[in-house]
């Protein structure tokens, strides 16, 4: 039985920040992605000896440098990723810290995995050396809700603080949640996002173990090609993207900009399969449809679809017959992970902040290494150079291991 409608609510974006494959900054990712240049390197530390050598991870991330060296020493790279985002996403936005009223402002965050990079690290340590030599800040080294916690730290946010798990829909989630925290009047200012960093030895086999990473050795740059007839599985990254939310008129009392506007968001579940996605869509159809209810738009008003597009035989089709089915043929498409890699938890967030910077500039990035369009993905995908148009409208799919699906729908501020 459908649930009772709820009146349109806006969470306006008025900042974003991001560490990703393509490095640290907005601005980089941007023009990254616009260019279409793959960020796949052939060496990544720590995987050298596993079948999966090759990723996306950040280049040159130094945390010491960026956060300071006591303070990155007590933090797992992911929650290092997470606070070097959600600075520039809190300076984007123009507020100050130092003046705002803490208790009214919350910070949700995605992360589908933890501190595994330190989980294995000081599990090597408890192997070879013995347990007096680990670490004794390993707990709150691994534990997946560190990352909000110590962005509430960094910032006095003494309201709401939450981690969503749903898997690869984790940042996704996030972002819906902070906007519900603000539609509930919980919240005045919402920091959300996702963040991960699991390009470790064992999640790196365990992806390829299972036949979800790209084999394509000999392409390294070109094996993330969503949509593609050649696809082969996704390539594993790393990073994290973090939005400011705000109710618009808010925003506008203080004279910030307005990015774009999340407009709807859906969740649901596939109910199918561990690991693969329903092949009808059903699950990831019901959070589409979902988002367009509490935008209170249409099929017809959407201009454009940032899609999960994971470079899997599976997902690429399934998704493609979503879009057509619900969407048409309309809507422009594109999957940045051509670029980025798959950064898991984190890349959700990563593409709702995209999507925004898709809205708000009206310029689709293509989608990289998409050579020939598999027959079967029937849609509009941007390939080789980025489109210009108008976005009024955008959806940015994420689904997750588990059957979890998660949508946000955005719109032109």
């Amino acid at each position: 039985m459908p649930g009772t409608p709820r009146e349109p609510f806006d969470a306006a974006v008025t900042g974003v920040g991001m560490v990703t494959a393509a490095g640290v900054g907005t601005s980089v990712c941007w023009e990254r992605v616009c260019e279409a240049a793959g960020t796949a390197a052939a060496q990544v530390p720590g995987l050298a000896a596993v079948p999966a050598r090759f990723g996306c991870p950040v280049p040159g991330f130094d945390g010491a440098a960026l956060i300071g060296r006591r303070k990155a020493w007590r933090l797992d790279r992911c929650n290092q990723f997470a606070l070097v985002a959600a600075a520039e996403a809190v300076a984007d936005a123009g507020l100050d810290t130092d003046t705002w009223d803490g208790a009214r402002v919350g910070v949700v965050l995605g992360c589908g995995l933890g501190g595994a990079a330190s989980w294995e690290k000081q599990y090597d340590v408890l192997r070879e050396q013995g347990p007096e030599r680990v670490s004794p800040l390993l707990i709150p080294l691994l534990a997946p809700n560190m990352s909000a916690g110590h962005i509430a730290l960094e910032l006095g946010a003494r309201g709401p603080n939450l981690v969503t798990a749903t898997a690869c829909a984790s940042g996704t989630t996030a972002v819906g949640t902070a906007r519900e925290l603000l539609r509930s009047g919980a919240c005045d200012v919402v920091v959300t996002g996702g963040t991960e960093a699991c390009m470790t030895p064992s999640l790196a086999t365990g992806f390829s173990q299972m036949g979800a990473l790209s084999a394509r050795h000999d392409d390294i740059t070109g094996a993330s090609r969503p949509f593609d007839a050649q696809r082969d599985g996704f390539v594993l990254a790393e990073g994290a993207a973090v939005l400011v939310l705000e109710r618009p008129e808010d925003a506008r009392a203080r004279g910030a900009r307005v990015r774009a506007r999340v407009s709807g968001y859906g969740a649901s579940a596939d109910a199918h399969h561990p690991t693969a996605p329903d092949p009808e869509g059903a699950g990831a159809e019901l959070a589409l449809r979902a988002a367009l209810a509490d935008a209170d738009l249409g099929p017809q008003d959407i201009d454009h679809v940032n899609a999960h597009g994971t470079s899997t035989p599976l997902n690429d089709v399934t998704e493609a017959r979503l879009v057509r089915r619900v969407l048409g043929e309309r809507p422009s498409v594109t999957s940045v992970k051509g670029v980025l890699g798959h950064a898991l938890g984190a890349a959700g967030a990563i593409e709702a902040a995209l999507t925004a910077l898709t809205v708000e500039h009206g310029l689709v990035p293509p989608t990289a290494n998409l050579d020939s369009q598999d027959p079967q993905a029937e849609i509009d995908v941007v390939a080789k150079a980025p489109r210009e148009g108008e976005v009024r409208a955008a959806v940015s799919n994420s689904f997750g291991f588990g059957g979890q699906n998660a949508v946000l729908l955005l719109t032109a501020a």
